[in-house]
């Protein structure tokens, strides 16, 4: 028997361009995720410059990019901005993170909760089991914008003024801009589930210890005009181009009682107060009204002539239909004048 062919030696060339190939992707990649964090930095300095020049205080105490090889993470320490009017956001931590391949959504968590500050009422401390946010589509008008708050506390600082709000299984609000076909036009939706109101008056006295929950469904006209320095401004700016309030569905739940919307415009008069008309359903109006009457809310009087009103329109299931209008600076149910319309703006 012939002797056998000596086995040949395994060839080094393949493993070495597989690792040649793997080591040039590596440092392709790298390469352009450390330009995409200096694109994201210098984004970030020119957009605080603007708030600046607009007005805003932006500030922070340290800011840190990362996230490699496949996130774009900004984290700042003792994050804050302010406007004008005073009104304030600040947190002790704020962590952003998008995907370095597609860095369009954005998600914000703030993991030891934030406070905002009123102009009047003060500081409240915001913590919970989950407050995040997400920002996309930046050159929509507007952004979209989504806050989720999940088991929410809010607790004023000490000597401010209290919140109506004490917690909530969850609270809600989205941002988003119409489709083009509508036009000048953004959707706004507020939510709020199970909330454990601190109310005064008629809200207060009706709910008790039992839950509050709240549903807003409305389209805001030529949004595209809410822009200015302040809340005050951008309001005004917004009113003169002739912006409304289209209500689709609203909903207030204050332990039995119940108010909805299914319809309605609404405005901002130059008074800064609320104006327009809302198609309502009550539940449990006449109680309501009572508690509003014992609490000094309305007097006597106005309370039996808008109980009168809300009994001869009541239906089955004791919920009546009638119409809360907003007009003269005052709010009204039906034609008996119950209290000031909500101040949306402080006038000049």
């Amino acid at each position: 028997m012939p002797d056998p062919s000596p086995r040949r030696k395994p060839s080094r060339l393949v493993p070495i361009l597989v690792l040649a190939v793997l080591a040039i992707i590596v440092a392709g990649w790298s390469a352009t995720w450390l330009w995409m964090r200096g694109q994201l930095e210098t984004r970030l300095d020119a957009g605080v410059s603007a708030l600046r020049r607009a007005g805003y205080e932006v500030s922070w105490r340290e800011r840190e990019i990362g996230g490699y090889p496949f996130r774009l993470d900004v984290t700042l320490t003792e994050a804050a901005v302010r406007d004008r009017s005073g009104w304030a956001l600040e947190t002790p931590r704020l962590e952003a993170e998008a995907q370095a391949y597609a860095p369009i959504v954005w998600v914000l968590v703030a993991p030891d909760g934030l406070s905002f500050v009123r102009p009047r009422g003060g500081p409240v401390r915001v913590t919970g089991q989950s407050l995040r946010a997400s920002l996309s589509h930046f050159d929509n008008t507007p952004p979209n914008i989504s806050v989720e708050l999940i088991e929410p506390v809010f607790k004023p600082a000490a000597g401010a003024e209290p919140f109506g709000l004490a917690s909530a299984k969850q609270v809600e609000f989205h941002l988003r801009q119409a489709p083009a076909e509508v036009g000048d036009e953004g959707g706004l939706w507020v939510s709020v589930k199970e909330g454990k109101a601190q109310l005064p008056g008629l809200l207060g006295r009706i709910a008790g210890d039992k839950p509050v929950s709240l549903e807003w469904d409305a389209r805001l006209s030529k949004i595209s005009a809410f822009h200015g320095a302040t809340w005050a401004e951008a309001v005004r700016r917004w009113i003169a181009a002739g912006g409304r309030i289209n209500v689709k569905r609203a909903g207030l739940t204050a332990g039995d009682a119940l108010i909805g919307a299914e319809a309605g415009s609404l405005s901002v008069g130059s008074d800064g107060r609320l104006r327009g008309s809302l198609e309502v359903s009550l539940r449990q109006a006449p109680r309501a009204l009572s508690a509003m009457s014992a609490t000094g809310a309305v007097s006597e009087t106005q309370a039996a002539a808008a109980k009168a009103v809300v009994e001869a329109r009541a239906g089955s299931g004791d919920v009546a239909r009638a119409n809360l209008d907003f007009q003269a600076g005052q709010t009204t149910l039906g034609p008996v004048a119950l209290a000031p319309a909500p101040k949306v703006y402080e006038p000049r």
